[in-house]
């Protein structure tokens, strides 16, 4: 339930959130669909497991974006060229939590793969 005054989720995305967003549709971010598509047959690579492989590649080179922009306000904060400090703060939690999800969904991943094979032994 959206509290009044902040927008849903869905409707604001910040530069460098497209590629999580694009991980979390394809199923990769505790959505059903790429679950099925993994364990469906052993061994055979799936459409989806395709896209869900690009969606990380650029959940991590939007990371790697997110991260740099932080550095760089951060570098600025610092040196006294930022005139808004908050800029700072809000592209550093934005790179601490876009990290936290990549994370998140690759310890998923190695989990659900060491699971398989588990389940093949």
């Amino acid at each position: 339930m959206p509290v009044a005054g902040i927008p849903a989720l869905g409707a604001v995305q910040p530069s460098g959130y497209a590629d999580v967003s694009s991980l979390m549709q394809a199923g990769g971010a505790g959505g059903a669909g790429g679950v099925a598509d993994v364990t469906g047959v052993a061994g055979a690579p799936t459409a989806s497991g395709a896209t869900f492989g690009a969606s990380m590649v650029g959940a991590v080179e939007g990371l790697q974006q997110l991260q740099g922009e932080a550095k760089t306000l951060a570098v600025k904060a610092v040196t006294g060229d930022l005139t808004d400090i908050h800029d700072a703060t809000i592209a550093a939690t934005r790179a601490q939590v876009t990290l936290e999800l990549v994370s998140a969904v690759r310890n998923k991943a190695v989990d659900a793969f060491t699971e398989i094979m588990r389940m093949q032994a």
